[in-house]
Formats: structure tokens, sequence, C-alpha cells
């Protein structure tokens, strides 16, 4: 079966894998669409680890129902790539996520669980979710990405007539604007070092405004703007430069965000976080609560996220779709996997 792995630093390829094989408990699904995701780009960039199939963001059909008797072949689905014991306190109250063993086997980010970058996947009955048929299957695959943004902003509690930064113009920083909105902030605020990435924000209408973050007067532009500080930062790159502006520019008594996964420790200025009593929460995926809620915003017409998706690859061209994506100066925003093009 044909599939895309890490072959090395900045570099993967096409190879063959082995066809999942029905066992009577997983279901075996046939991937439409895949999402390239901030942390596949965190793993091409180590190019580690060797030979992960990446690909947890998805749309599929079931080919084969495996244990769970309510599933249907044919039946349209996607499903929480994460893989939780089910029996600790966290899996007990919701709370999978952050539950010990949740990435352990998580599709698409372990070695045993070769994820969406090929054409058919393997995953427990218990974390997949139908999607209905009023959804694209673009649509389907952005469900993961925006339950990250809904998660982050539940977080945040944001109030009506708060005012809002959100550090960095990917698809997370994008959909978290959006939700950021949905809550009633007076301003939302997105800062890039990718102009294009930050303009597109404001033209997509999830920003109010784009300030850059390599401008010498970035702090100052962003206290005058909001006299005295942001409410609420929404931390979405996962470095010392962004924390540290996160902190920077949150108001004393306001809260940051903390939604970028750092892959080495970064240094932040924790005094001036102690000196202006800021709240730093931590962001890490989504309930299933939050998931399947994202199905049902995109099925009522609540969101629509389709304008963050820039282009559809086939696996040959996933290479050149990483590059594209790090570049620093290109504005796609979503780069979709198509495996059957």
């Amino acid at each position: 079966m044909k599939s895309v792995a890490i072959k090395g630093v900045k570099e993967v390829g096409v190879s063959e894998i082995e066809e999942p094989i029905s066992d009577g408990k997983k279901v075996i699904i046939e991937i439409k669409k895949a999402g390239i995701c901030g942390s596949d780009i965190h793993n091409w960039v180590a190019g580690a680890p060797q030979g992960l199939v990446m690909g947890h963001e998805y749309a599929g059909i079931v080919l084969d129902r495996g244990d769970r008797t309510d599933l249907n072949v044919g039946d349209r689905v996607t499903s929480l790539p994460i893989s939780p014991c089910g029996e600790c306190q966290a899996c007990k109250t919701g709370n999978p996520q952050y539950c010990a063993h949740t990435w352990e086997h998580a599709l698409g980010l372990s070695l045993d669980n070769p994820g969406a970058y090929s054409k058919k996947i393997a995953i427990n009955g218990d974390l997949i979710l139908k999607t209905p048929d009023n959804l694209t299957d673009e649509e389907v695959a952005m469900v993961e990405p925006t339950a990250v943004g809904l998660h982050a902003v539940h977080l945040a509690d944001i109030k009506v007539g708060a005012k809002v930064l959100v550090i960095g113009g990917g698809i997370i920083g994008l959909v978290s604007a959006l939700f950021a909105k949905k809550e009633g902030a007076s301003l939302v605020v997105v800062s890039e070092t990718n102009s294009a990435r930050g303009n597109n924000a404001v033209r997509l209408g999830v920003a109010d405004k784009f300030l850059d973050a390599k401008d010498e007067n970035f702090l100052a532009n962003s206290m005058a703007l909001t006299n005295g500080g942001f409410d609420v930062v929404l931390e979405c790159c996962g470095n010392s430069p962004a924390v540290t502006s996160a902190i920077m520019t949150c108001r004393p008594g306001g809260k940051v965000i903390l939604v970028g996964v750092a892959t080495d420790a970064i240094t932040v200025p924790t005094t001036l976080a102690v000196l202006k009593e800021i709240e730093l929460q931590g962001a890490i995926a989504y309930t299933k609560e939050e998931f399947a809620s994202c199905i049902d915003l995109m099925s009522n017409k609540q969101i629509d996220v389709m304008p963050f998706v820039s282009e559809v690859v086939p696996l040959e061209k996933v290479q050149d779709a990483f590059v594209e994506l790090t570049n620093g100066t290109s504005d796609k925003i979503k780069i979709l996997i198509d495996p059957n093009m």
C-alpha cells in the first residue's frame, strides 16, 4: 500500500507499507483526505522518527467495522487520533487528552500506528465518529485542528468585549481567532513573522488587525492598541520569542494560553509573569465532546473552515507541501492530502 513516511531531516518520501488487516476489533478505514499538521512539520524538520507514516487529521469511509456494530461499510467517518487507556482519572472525567497513554500509540504520531498519509488505516472503534453527508471530505479532515482551537478558547474563558491576541497565523491560530470572535471578543489581533499569513487572517475575517512580530515597535503598538495589554493571549507557535511576546503583551491579571507545542526547552521571562500576576494555562488537543461539537458546528453552518484550505495534493507532492509551508513567506494555511489522486 502506498504511503508517505519520514526519510530524514526535512525529507519525506513515498514508500510501500503493508495494508491493515482486520482483527475483528479495529475499524479499517479508507482515507479520502488528510491534513498536514504543525506537529507533522516538527517531525519533518527533525527527520524523526524515521519510517513514521504521519497523518492524524482525516476523512475516510469504513471498509471493515471491526467491533463497532453500529457502523456499516461505506459510512463516512473521522476519529480522535489518540490512544487513551480509558481507565485513569483523566479518561474517566472526560479528559483523555492528558491521559498518560494518550500519545503512546496515537495515529500518525507513533511508529506502531501508521497514519493517514496512506490509503488505509486501522483504529480503535471507540474513537470514531460518524460524519454528516452535508460535510465534504475536506471539511471533515479539518475537524481535528478546529477542535484544538475550540479547546484553547474554552480554556481561555473569553468574555464579551475582551481584547485577544493570537500569536501565529497558521491553522491553529486562525481557528482560535475564529472562535475568539464567536465568544464575543471586541478586538482580535493576529501577530505573525510571515506577513502573508498575517494579512490572510484579516482578509478572511477572523482577525481585526495584523501586527508584524518582527516590527521593532511591536510591543509599543500592542500596548497602544489595547491601552495596556491584551486580556487574553493565545500563543500558537511554541517557541521562546512567541511565549515571551505573549507574556509581554498580556495585561496585568490577564491570561496566556500556551497552545503551541515546543519540541525543545524554551526560555521565558517568568519574573514579568509574576509581577503582572499573569495566569499561564497549557492547552493540549481537545475533549471528545469538543471534537464532536466541531462536527456539529460545521454541519449546522455555524463555522466555515473551507477558506483555510489552501490546496489539495497527492502523496507524491507531500514533500513539496512541507517545503511550501515552512518557507516563511507562503500564504498557504492548510494543505490537505488526497492519497487517491
